[in-house]
């Protein structure tokens, strides 16, 4: 062996070894890394448990705060109108500097990083030429600054950052730890902006779904009202023109018997004719929900159109002891013509309850049958025979939604159906 080898080793034998100072170097690198990982394990826990993005966001930088002890920061979301980074949580700065410190993209520091999505790691930042506002930093005593983007699928919403009063205070593996964090944030913000654009749309679609429905209301009235003042008037007046003419013949000795017979199955046509329109404008515009009000109006309903088909009717409803809005009455009878329209197209039931209710503050409408019932998981699906169910119990669903109620369908093939709603009650 070499005489330096020779020398070398014999000096790495003459230094002293302290195992224990060795043993606790590697105990704080390994309480270190389990606490790090204990942080991100939380903020984890957070932005899978929680729903509100500033709980989520809340959590994320306390937590971080705790592992860079005597740390302060925040999370600064981007506007997307304006395109400036505004403070939405912070913790150890001042209000006075959360509120003054709103940066456009590409100004500052927070800002840049806002811009080009690159991580920062600043040891002195009262002493960079690019922070903005150096007096507000100066006057809150920041020194070393990290901050990392917030982003989700290549979109970035903001930035989070930490800072200490002291230089030199964070490291690489900091930086790398940061941007874990970040990273879940950045992945609660964009859920968080997709489910707020959601909850828009949704909101529009039932805007337009009301202006729809009520427009239709409007049509069906102008429509019921002209049938009853003219249509229904004209078949009136027929009726008794025929009548009129029967009785004529017969004063007049008429015996042709063609004639006779023509003449009374014209006038039996239009009474027919008569009573259907009658129905229409029932069904357009319920004369007995204006009149009398909504209870009336379903027993109404219901018993007109079931006991014609042999369905025994059995009626479990309390009286409600308030007046309902208009918009109730109309969405709430609408629902029940859908629901009996069911019935009598498809069930082929032997009888009938109807139940209703008012119930800790709401009110409860269930409408059941004995009938062949169906499989509600085919509902709009290729084998509904054309859709035949889907789109009626989606109208019926949607229109409950539409006065904030909710609205459950039960059935089995051979055991029945039950269509339950229940609506929120304010006088």
């Amino acid at each position: 062996m070499p005489a330096k080898e020779n020398n070398f080793q014999n000096m790495k034998s003459m230094l002293p070894i302290n195992k224990a100072s060795i043993f606790h170097h590697s105990e704080v690198k390994d309480t270190e890394t389990i606490d790090a990982l204990l942080i991100l394990s939380h903020v984890v826990s957070a932005v899978s448990g929680l729903n509100e993005l500033n709980a989520i966001l809340k959590v994320g930088l306390e937590k971080t705060l705790e592992f860079f002890k005597g740390a302060h920061g925040g999370v600064m979301l981007l506007d997307e109108e304006d395109e400036r980074l505004y403070y939405r949580v912070y913790k150890g700065l001042s209000d006075e500097y959360a509120q003054k410190m709103s940066l456009r993209l590409g100004e500052g520091i927070n800002g840049k990083v806002a811009l080009t999505g690159k991580a920062v790691l600043l040891d002195d930042i009262s002493k960079e030429p690019e922070v903005l506002k150096q007096n507000l930093v100066q006057k809150e005593g920041l020194r070393a600054f990290i901050s990392v983007p917030l982003r989700f699928k290549e979109k970035i919403f903001g930035v989070l950052h930490c800072a200490g009063s002291h230089t030199h205070q964070f490291t690489y593996k900091d930086m790398h730890l940061l941007h874990s964090i970040g990273d879940q944030l950045g992945i609660a913000i964009g859920q968080s902006r997709l489910y707020e654009r959601l909850r828009e749309k949704r909101e529009r679609y039932r805007q337009v779904a009301r202006q729809v429905i009520t427009a239709q209301e409007e049509e069906k009235k102008r429509i019921s009202q002209e049938l009853h003042d003219e249509t229904s008037q004209m078949l009136a007046a027929l009726t008794l023109n025929l009548q009129a003419l029967i009785e004529m013949s017969n004063m007049i000795g008429i015996r042709d018997a063609k004639f006779r017979s023509m003449l009374a199955k014209t006038h039996n046509s239009t009474i027919q004719i008569n009573n259907e329109v009658n129905r229409l404008i029932a069904d357009l515009r319920p004369t007995l929900l204006d009149s009398l009000g909504f209870i009336p109006a379903i027993r109404h309903h219901v018993e007109s159109c079931l006991f014609p088909l042999n369905i025994a009717i059995n009626f479990e409803i309390q009286e409600i002891p308030f007046p309902l809005s208009a918009e109730v009455e109309v969405t709430l009878f609408r629902w029940v013509q859908g629901v009996v329209g069911n019935i009598m197209q498809h069930s082929r039931a032997k009888n009938v309850t109807v139940f209703l209710q008012k119930k800790d503050q709401k009110l409860e409408i269930c409408i059941q049958d004995d009938g062949r019932g169906f499989d509600v998981s085919k509902i709009g699906k290729s084998d509904d025979k054309k859709g035949r169910f889907g789109m009626g119990l989606m109208i019926m669903k949607e229109r409950i939604r539409l006065i904030k109620g909710d609205c459950s369908i039960h059935s089995e093939p051979g055991k029945g159906t039950k269509v339950f709603a229940e609506i929120p009650l304010t006088e």
